[in-house]
């Protein structure tokens, strides 16, 4: 099949990369353009782009193809693709292309859809504490992830499963069903769904804002929040007044303890009371150090009992 691709960030890049090994012929690769990173701000290139660019595909890197786009659409006109593949591509795609491929603009997308429509789907889900989440091909339309679904996989979500940890298995299982789904296009074996649009819930960007530790709630939620942030924006407590961040947790128990909400009940494990039972830090990260396993970051500076944690 001739296909244009059109992703971003590490999670478009198992995609592209199993368009390349199943033998589909990639024309260009669309992504967002180079940003500034690090303290110097150099110009980066997306990771989709570094791909592209290894196995010689033109790159393309429009700020709009909506606003002032007309000259990357009269690009996609000339390339006339069977199939634009989207994955993670961070941009909103007008009707003039959404309607240009012979079999549509197909989006892999991180949830088992209806639920979970936006940003931040992988997040969310475990913010939520779901049990289960998956990937959904689609075909796109004008609305944001409202399009009619053509394959869904379904996973477990493990117990102490960050978001950093699923986003990195759903990129692969998206890659292997996005595979499957132009297959069963080109053979006309796959039957577009519509949504219910009843079951639909949305999954916004997170924030920082977010980030802070609550410990008067319960300890499953307080573990899942601590999971659905990490790496990024990563849930935060505060320790003698400094900043931690708390990138995983484990549940010690589900009874309610003694110690006040927020106050550390086993310093040689890093464990702290919370409304309903204890939950332990397993990986955290001081003020000016390095992510690191708590029981490395404990040897270096170590917390006491009763110690109170937060603001």
């Amino acid at each position: 099949m001739n296909i244009v691709f059109m992703g971003t960030p590490d999670f478009a890049v198992p995609t592209l990369s199993a368009l390349y090994k199943a033998g589909h012929n990639v024309q260009a690769v669309f992504c967002q353009p180079d940003k500034p990173k690090g303290r110097g701000y150099k110009l980066t290139p997306p990771p989709v782009k570094s791909m592209a660019l290894s196995h010689n595909t033109p790159v393309y890197q429009p700020q709009s193809l909506k606003n002032n786009g007309e000259e990357y659409i009269d690009i996609l006109k000339k390339l006339s693709p069977d199939c634009i593949v989207v994955a993670a591509y961070g941009k909103i795609l007008p009707k003039s292309v959404l309607d240009l491929p012979k079999y549509g603009c197909v989006n892999v997308h991180g949830s088992l859809l209806p639920k979970y429509r936006g940003a931040g789907p992988i997040q969310w889900a475990v913010l939520n504490g779901e049990e289960k989440t998956g990937i959904t091909t689609m075909l796109m339309g004008e609305g944001i992830d409202t399009g009619d679904i053509l394959l869904q996989r379904e996973t477990s979500i493990g117990e102490n499963e960050t978001a950093a940890e699923l986003f990195d298995r759903l990129a692969v299982i998206g890659s292997e069903l996005m595979i499957n789904t132009l297959e069963e296009l080109e053979k006309g074996a796959v039957t577009p769904l519509p949504q219910n649009d009843s079951e639909a819930s949305y999954a916004p960007m997170l924030s920082k804002d977010m980030c802070e530790l609550d410990f008067s709630l319960g300890v499953k939620e307080i573990h899942k929040k601590i999971c659905g942030l990490s790496d990024w924006p990563c849930a935060v407590t505060y320790l003698n007044g400094k900043r931690l961040k708390i990138y995983r947790s484990e549940i010690v128990s589900l009874n309610k303890v003694s110690s006040p909400v927020g106050t550390v009940v086993d310093p040689d494990n890093f464990s702290v009371a919370c409304s309903d039972g204890v939950i332990r830090f397993t990986e955290v990260q001081a003020e000016g150090s390095k992510r690191m396993k708590t029981a490395d970051y404990l040897r270096g500076k170590p917390v006491y009992k009763n110690t109170m944690l937060g603001k």
